[in-house]
């Protein structure tokens, strides 16, 4: 792996110019969902595995990042179907692709290469468009550990992960994106911001080391009515506490519908000069655990953010699909980019 890994030391991703330059030009369109699509396919435990891991001791069947290396194809169709639909970007298929998140399928020595083959097949996907420019954002998640609070109820000082095990491992996550081509790198579905903390860190430690510049975006996630992410900031304080690193945007995604996800969009477009990007959810699941919003409905909430100027980045999180993309993009391309409040400092 290490030639792969030096290979662009020095090197500023290909696309992260034209990315900054088209974010000020028009609205971008971020893509939909990953496992809404990749569970049309119903694959099996089989599947999962392919050849490779046909004899691998632990089940896999559920890890979606493990496509990107026995099912390579299906994944470069969904990214495929979105740039179709007119997505600007498609996030790479690597929510999990920590060693914190792949340890629940004893995958952990698999981090660097689950991260760089998504990126590549993104970024090969990408480069068959040659309409306009496509970006590739390397998508980071929030791990399924909280750093800032403590998973049992009966001793409040735990913590089932450090800053630094977190720092670790999302070095290794982005290493391997910006090496498997990633334009920009999304910190996104942010539940608790010391883990993002975590995570951005690591990338201006990587940033430093290889002196290279790659644009970040950021997206929170507000997980209730209460206007709060679950580790307890509002928006406000969500902004502040990750203010002090460059950004290219700033946003919210996942958790909540667009309808929902209006005001709290409101309070930040109202209190910083970044950018902003939404990715919502279609609407609130149903009984089911299924999202029900048409992309029709979904096209006429994401109106109300255009005529309001909230946002610059517009895309779909669970239950969005190419469809969704395609009416959101329509809707996009008839509106100018938020401007920026310049008064603010």
């Amino acid at each position: 792996m290490s030639t792969q890994s030096n290979h662009n030391i020095g090197v500023p991703p290909s696309g992260a110019r034209g990315l900054t330059q088209a974010i000020q030009e028009r609205i971008l369109v971020l893509d939909g969902a990953m496992g809404t699509m990749l569970q049309r396919n119903n694959f099996s435990e089989e599947d999962f595995r392919g050849e490779r891991f046909k004899d691998f001791p632990h089940p896999l069947k559920g890890n979606n990042d493990l496509l990107s290396i026995t099912q390579p194809e299906a994944v470069k169709a969904v990214h495929r179907a979105y740039f179709q639909a007119g997505a600007d970007i498609v996030e790479t298929n690597t929510f999990s692709g920590t060693t914190i998140g792949m340890a629940d399928y004893h995958l952990e020595d698999l981090v660097y290469e689950l991260n760089y083959q998504s990126a590549k097949i993104a970024r090969e996907v990408a480069d068959e468009f040659t309409d306009k420019p496509r970006f590739v954002a390397g998508s980071i998640g929030p791990t399924n550990r909280t750093a800032s609070m403590s998973p049992d109820v009966n001793d409040p000082g735990f913590r089932a992960v450090t800053f630094d095990d977190l720092r670790i491992a999302y070095k290794q996550q982005v290493e391997a994106l910006i090496d498997g081509g990633s334009d920009v790198l999304l910190v996104e579905t942010i539940f608790d911001t010391l883990n993002a903390k975590a995570a951005l860190f690591a990338i201006e430690e990587v940033k430093e080391e290889r002196n290279i510049d790659i644009p970040v975006m950021v997206s929170g996630t507000i997980t209730d009515a209460s206007g709060r992410t679950l580790s307890g900031q509002t928006v406000e304080a969500f902004l502040i506490s990750i203010s002090h690193i460059p950004l290219l945007s700033i946003g919210f995604n996942c958790a909540l519908g667009a309808d929902q996800l209006k005001p709290y969009l409101k309070r930040l477009a109202h209190n910083t000069q970044l950018n902003i990007s939404a990715h919502p959810n279609a609407g609130l699941p149903n009984a089911f655990g299924q999202y029900d919003q048409t992309p029709e409905e979904m096209q006429a909430l994401i109106r109300e953010y255009l005529q309001d100027n909230l946002i610059n980045i517009i895309g779909g999180c669970c239950g969005t699909t190419p469809e969704h993309i395609k009416l959101i993009a329509e809707v996009a391309s008839e509106y100018k980019p938020r401007t920026l409040n310049l008064e603010l400092h």
